[in-house]
């Protein structure tokens, strides 16, 4: 196994520095996340701004956990799931559908689902969708805007699942409490 290098602001590429800067200003710490990326100042900065892009996308604060959610669990990311069940309760979202993520359980609002649904097959699928999926969606009250939106999700979150699967991403400290183990 390949140890990653968990970069500070001190020891991160030139061009990532600005990036930790801001994330331990923000948040109070560099996420151990950041720290992996900040070898590749590149993927940290897509990372970073399609993040920013997706939270100004037209989802709302549930929907937006939703997607990154059931692709955190879909691909196991042992580090991304409790990162986002900490920023859920952030964004306050209800611990109902934070659950239901985590669980892989049934969400409390048909919309919500037919989201999660949705999400899941464009990541099973590689976004080879069938058209019946896609109506199913739409028919849900999402838009085409929003098709391409959870694409958007899809992006953002593949580029940290894969991210701590390969450098096997320490929990930060905050979201240990959150620790999650995919059932079965």
């Amino acid at each position: 196994m390949t140890d990653f290098t968990l970069h500070t602001e001190d020891t991160a590429p030139a061009e990532s520095r600005e990036i930790l800067a801001g994330a331990k200003k923000s948040m109070g710490i560099v996420p151990n996340l950041y720290a992996v990326m900040a070898e590749a100042p590149g993927l940290l900065k897509a990372y970073k701004e399609l993040g920013d892009l997706f939270q100004a996308s037209s989802f709302d604060k549930d929907e937006l956990t939703v997607v990154w959610q059931a692709i955190n669990v879909e691909h196991s990311c042992h580090y991304c799931v409790p990162a986002h069940t900490a920023i859920a309760g952030s964004m306050g979202v209800s611990q109902d559908i934070t659950d239901a993520l985590r669980n892989e359980t049934p969400l409390p609002s048909d919309k919500l689902e037919a989201l999660r649904t949705f999400t899941l097959s464009v990541v099973r699928n590689r976004g080879n969708v069938d058209d019946a999926a896609v109506q199913a969606f739409l028919d849900a009250g999402y838009t085409q805007r929003q098709i391409l939106e959870v694409v958007l999700g899809v992006a953002q979150k593949t580029i940290s699942n894969y991210t701590n699967h390969l450098a096997q991403t320490p929990v930060d400290a905050p979201f240990a409490k959150f620790e999650w183990h995919k059932a079965g």
